[in-house]
């Protein structure tokens, strides 16, 4: 029995561990959802007028903004299953009321980023935006060319001399100038969680088959 007690505790805290993270990740999966559920609750919800002095916490609000947009512009490097590779327009933006915001007006492919995008009024519904894609693997923008790889709410403001404020449009009255509106969407949230969890489970599997096999090779070298 000597020979067993090792190779059996091991196994089973080894089969411990491995599935005790992957109802770890289950329950991440729980608070993801809830997360998720939340976010598309708020993006549906009704729009209100852009507040005085929007924050961080209010990212997904929907909000009504009307104006000019100045004729300058961000090209942030984008994409689209439908339409392949392109870039996400970012429009200095003047509301009726003077502020100056960042509108992401939405998509165009590359055979249309050059076109000529002058001032022109429009009504946006969108929301608040704060994205979270630069990393410290993201390069530096290309201002030459006018080629962005992440939305970075700040350094877009500062490029372009607005408050660092960022609405992206939903559905947009007036001449949108080919640009294809792209509205806040839960879908580029990762929520990875059920894979990892199937993944410790199959992992607590091979383990438990492993010390099986090892406690049969012991008793089997007894005979």
């Amino acid at each position: 029995m000597r020979r067993y007690l090792f190779p059996l505790i091991s196994g089973l805290l080894g089969c411990a561990i491995l599935i005790s993270l992957g109802l770890w990740q289950l329950d991440r999966l729980k608070w993801k959802q809830a997360m998720i559920e939340q976010i598309e609750n708020r993006i549906a919800a009704a729009p209100v007028p852009l507040p005085a002095a929007p924050m961080p916490e209010m990212k997904y609000q929907p909000v009504l903004v009307s104006g000019m947009t100045t004729g300058d512009e961000i090209d942030v490097l984008s994409g689209t299953k439908d339409s392949g590779g392109g870039y996400q327009v970012i429009s200095s933006f003047v509301t009726d009321d003077g502020r100056r915001i960042l509108l992401d007006r939405g998509f165009v492919d590359q055979d249309h980023k050059h076109d000529p995008r002058p001032a022109t009024r429009l009504e946006v519904a969108g929301n608040l935006h704060w994205p979270e894609e630069k990393s410290s693997s993201t390069p530096a923008p290309n201002l030459e060319q006018n080629i962005w790889f992440a939305r970075d709410v700040p350094a877009m403001a500062a490029q372009l001399k607005t408050d660092p404020i960022l609405v992206v449009a939903a559905e947009i009255r007036g001449d949108g100038q080919g640009v294809k509106a792209m509205p806040v969407a839960v879908q580029g949230i990762p929520n990875n969680h059920l894979s990892y969890a199937v993944q410790w489970f199959m992992i607590a599997a091979v383990w438990a088959g492993m010390t099986l096999a090892l406690i049969w090779r012991i008793r089997q070298r007894q005979f």
